[in-house]
Parts: structure tokens; C-alpha cells; sequence
């Protein structure tokens, strides 16, 4: 089977959509697949990360109307849409429209968390066959030896440095390691320069990122309405306890509901608890999550 994918990957430090491009180039073709470049190849399956056009890759308006001149030659070409974007995740009014409409004119879709189908489904998702497919993570990730300071050590990281990903509670928890010397925080990523207490780390990734991770003690999460964070997945996968907020979205389903807070109050309580259970979400490699992509392929 031909696919094309409409993204490349990102050298570097980015966000978790680039690992999924990464694990598609890895591993789709072993499966028996051919990851072609353009519709002058003739693909079987247009793989749509987002259904805007890139730098060198196509659109789906230009997935439409290649599928419709394919079929006045009988062939059967099916568009398959991942969906990891809404307008709550960063509080714009365009996304979800532009998304609605384009459920008009795809295949199947392939949403990133159950909190994601759930949001979409409910506004009126017009695509009838909707799969869940949650991210995987690298074998990189896992306990490391921890920082040895005899205080509680506190770690969140991100590649945006959007508002949405919680930076008041992370300005609240900045404001409370000034206030107490048994803990610390870091911040792992792009911030926004607002920190007076908090150890800031440049974005890493990769191993560099997972032998950082792999120190702490408790990893804490504010994002609002992620679709199917990364960054929770690669705490839980370097086995720290991961609390994340009430209104997380996708981070609430994988942290587990005893791991979400309600307010600040209430995280400084679980902080304070001094045990911590580890969260029971399961996370596989970026291999098994291709090879469920691959029984999507074959299924369509």
C-alpha cells in the first residue's frame, strides 16, 4: 500500500505530533507499506496530521480533489485524519469549525485521546468511523537515578510556551518554592520568563530529555483541554508519580483521576502526602502504536 503522509520531520526539539511523524517514517514500511512523497506517486492512503498545507506537503482541499479524479479512474483512495487540535487546547475560535468541516470529506478519523473523539462527536463530527489511537513512547524513558538533595524535587516540561499549558499554577508553584527550602521546581522547555525559583532547563529531547526526566520525584502538569499530551506520557513512562489538572483533557485520561487536583490548595496537599502511588496508565512503544496504526490501514 501506498501512504502519504503531509508533514516531515523536525530535526530537534518540538512538539509531540513530531514524534508521531518520526514513528511513522521508522516504522510504517515495515509493514509492507511505501511512504511516497507526493500524489504523482499515487498514493492508496492520504494521511492527514493536519489539514492545512506545509512547507512542501499538500492540503485537504488537495486531498479532495485528488481522491475525486482518482475515482474516475476506479481507484480507491481513502483519506485518514489524525486529530490532536481544538480551540479550547489554546482558546481560539477558528479550529474547531475548520475541523467540523473537514469531517465532512475524510475516510476515517483517528483522534489522539478518548477525551478528543468525546469533544469533537459531541459538537457534531460528521465522519462515522472514528478510531482512538494514543501515542507511544520511546524505550528511552524509564527511572533514572534521582537527585539526591533531601528535598522533594518537582519537574514539568513542554515545547510551547502557550498560556493554556498552565503556567499559572506553574507561577504558583515558583511562588511556593520561595516560600519553602524542601522543595524544588524545574521547568524543562520554552517559558515565558516570569520564574524568580524555578530551575529552567532549555527544550531537550530525545535521551537527553529522558535521563533529565528521570530524576525527579513528582512530575505536575497544568495543561488545559490537551487533546493527547506527550509530555504526560513520557513522565508516566519514566515512572513519576504525574498529576495533572482538572481540566486537562487528555492529560486528565492518561494520569488517572486519583492523580488529578482541583486547585492549587489541593496539589499542595498531594505534594504534601509525602508517598505517592504510581499511575496505572499503560503506554506502549512508538512500534506498537504503529503497529495499531497499521491494522487501521489494513481495516479501512
Amino acid at each position: 500500500m501506498k501512504v502519504l503522509i503531509n508533514r516531515k520531520i523536525v530535526e530537534g526539539p518540538w512538539g509531540g505530533g513530531n514524534n508521531f511523524v518520526k514513528a511513522f517514517y521508522d516504522y510504517i514500511p515495515l509493514f509492507n507499506h511505501t511512504i511516497v512523497e507526493s500524489l504523482h506517486d499515487h498514493p492508496d492512503v492520504i494521511f492527514l496530521m493536519d489539514p492545512r498545507s506545509d512547507t512542501g506537503c499538500i492540503s485537504i482541499n488537495e486531498a479532495v480533489y485528488y481522491k475525486g479524479e482518482a475515482s474516475k479512474h476506479n481507484k480507491k483512495v481513502k483519506i485518514i485524519q489524525r486529530i490532536n487540535e481544538c480551540d479550547a487546547r489554546k482558546n481560539t475560535n477558528n479550529v474547531d469549525k475548520m475541523l467540523l468541516e473537514c469531517s465532512k470529506y475524510i475516510d476515517k478519523t483517528i483522534f489522539v485521546s478518548n477525551w478528543m473523539k468525546s469533544y469533537f462527536l459531541e459538537k457534531g463530527w460528521h465522519c462515522k468511523d472514528n478510531d482512538v489511537l494514543i501515542n507511544g513512547v520511546d524505550g528511552i524513558y524509564g527511572k533514572k537515578k534521582k537527585i539526591l538533595n533531601e528535598k522533594l524535587n518537582i519537574v514539568t516540561h513542554h515545547w510551547s510556551d502557550n498560556y493554556m499549558k498552565g503556567f499559572d499554577y506553574y507561577e504558583m508553584i515558583d511562588e511556593l518554592c520561595g516560600k519553602r527550602k524542601d522543595i524544588t521546581f524545574t521547568y524543562i522547555g520554552r517559558e515565558r520568563g516570569t520564574f524568580k525559583n524555578t530551575i529552567v532547563i532549555p527544550p531537550l529531547f530525545g535521551e537527553d530529555l529522558a535521563n533529565q526526566l528521570g530524576k525527579y520525584d513528582l512530575y505536575v502538569t497544568a495543561s488545559r483541554f490537551d487533546p493527547g499530551p506527550n509530555h504526560v506520557l513520557e513522565a508516566i513512562a519514566s515512572e513519576i508519580p504525574t498529576f495533572s489538572y482538572k481540566d486537562g483533557g487528555g492529560a486528565c485520561e492518561f494520569t488517572g483521576k486519583d492523580f488529578v487536583f482541583e486547585s492549587f490548595e489541593d496539589l499542595v496537599e498531594k505534594i504534601e502526602k509525602g508517598s505517592y502511588n504510581k499511575n496505572n496508565t499503560k503506554i506502549d512503544s512508538w512500534k506498537k502504536c504503529m503497529e495499531r496504526l497499521n491494522e487501521l490501514f489494513r481495516n479501512n
